[in-house]
């Protein structure tokens, strides 16, 4: 299974108009466990196990994906469409 997505996610992570693309999972990983504003929450939680899955091959790249966009959005980080 792949762990490069169809489709990137370009983001603010270092502030507002400063965005950054992800492109794969293990990208996502690191960010969320380095660059994430948020150290708590449900959406962080289940993009982390989601990506893990991913990584095994138990879930798919683009559920992985939506995750990561879901974790976005509870830390209010803009996402660039």
């Amino acid at each position: 299974m792949s762990k490069d997505w169809n489709k990137g996610v370009t983001l603010a992570l270092e502030g507002p108009g400063k965005f950054s693309t992800i492109s794969t999972i293990r990208e996502a990983s690191w960010a969320l466990i380095e660059d994430w504003p948020l150290e708590d929450g449900d959406a962080l939680d289940k993009a982390l196990l989601a990506l893990e899955q991913a990584m095994k091959g138990k879930k798919s790249a683009e559920a992985a994906r939506l995750a990561f966009i879901a974790a976005a959005h509870e830390a209010a980080i803009e996402i660039k469409e």
